[in-house]
């Protein structure tokens, strides 16, 4: 990467996924191709083979054979680094219901290969910690779930309980009474989102019979205390943001009713939010 690139804030990954059994099954066409040494994705019409392609260029894109380790080490691991040095980021997964978001965050965690970015991350945080010889590091994690614009705290006992957004001069925006846990180990730390799963929401659509119906994040603060030149302790604190965003939904596609399509109303209007956030900036 660049040394423009690397300095950029924000920055689009796009990774395709493969055609699923069912789009095999009714013999679609793959009308997508990807340029990865371009950073473009190519769609072409499915109506008209006379029709010119549309070109959309991103900061990097992945294929369908894409693996997770390469995808965290070329895009996130850089990332990870920067909070481990006192910096504040990002990641999240943008993308329509059964694209492959929960796949690539979080991945089959117990499969070295197929692991997603927040395991991986988990990794590659405690394997620095084991390293690092003249610091003393304390990380804490909270997993909070946006479900139909109201914050739950997953690692909460009370599932019925609503949080509230405030806002201080000193630490920004943050959520009240949200619930932290301090962890020691790459174990501890799985062990605190597994609880946290456990309460997501989740459901049942024609596209995905496991859909997210909620916006999850999970927490990751590193605090490293190091002796200085001048012989005092200076603290430094990284954040870091693991989001799994539910994905945006067409009702003619997801059969979605009743709650389902309540849910899906919200998750579309705060993705729409979102957007107008993203085009700001």
């Amino acid at each position: 990467m660049s040394k423009s690139k690397s300095s950029e804030s924000v920055k689009v990954v796009v990774r395709c996924r493969p055609m699923n059994e069912k789009e095999r099954a009714a013999g679609f066409e793959r009308m997508v191709s990807v340029d990865v040494k371009l950073g473009q994705i190519v769609v072409r019409s499915p109506r008209d083979a006379s029709e010119l392609p549309k070109i959309f260029t991103f900061d990097s894109v992945y294929d369908w054979t894409s693996k997770q380790i390469d995808l965290y080490d070329e895009t996130f691991r850089p990332l990870v680094d920067s909070v481990l040095l006192g910096f504040n980021g990002t990641i999240f997964a943008y993308g329509q219901t059964g694209t492959g978001k929960t796949y690539t965050m979080e991945g089959i965690r117990n499969d070295a290969e197929r692991r997603g970015v927040i395991p991986n991350s988990f990794e590659h945080i405690f394997t620095h910690i084991s390293r690092s010889q003249n610091q003393q590091y304390l990380v804490r994690a909270c997993y909070l779930e946006i479900y139909q614009e109201e914050i739950r705290d997953l690692l909460s006992k009370d599932q019925s309980r609503r949080l509230e957004l405030r806002e201080r001069p000193d630490v920004g925006v943050y959520v009240k009474d949200l619930s932290s846990f301090v962890t020691k180990c790459v174990r501890e730390i799985e062990n605190v989102m597994n609880v946290g799963n456990q309460n997501r929401s989740v459901g049942a659509t024609n596209m995905n019979e496991h859909s997210s119906r909620s916006h999850a994040i999970f927490v990751i603060t590193v605090e490293c205390s190091e002796l200085g030149v001048d012989g005092e302790n200076h603290i430094r604190v990284g954040k870091l943001n693991l989001v799994d965003l539910a994905g945006s939904e067409r009702q003619t596609k997801t059969g979605a009713q009743g709650e389902r399509l309540k849910e899906a109303t919200k998750i579309n209007l705060s993705l729409s939010a979102l957007g107008n956030v993203i085009s700001a900036l």
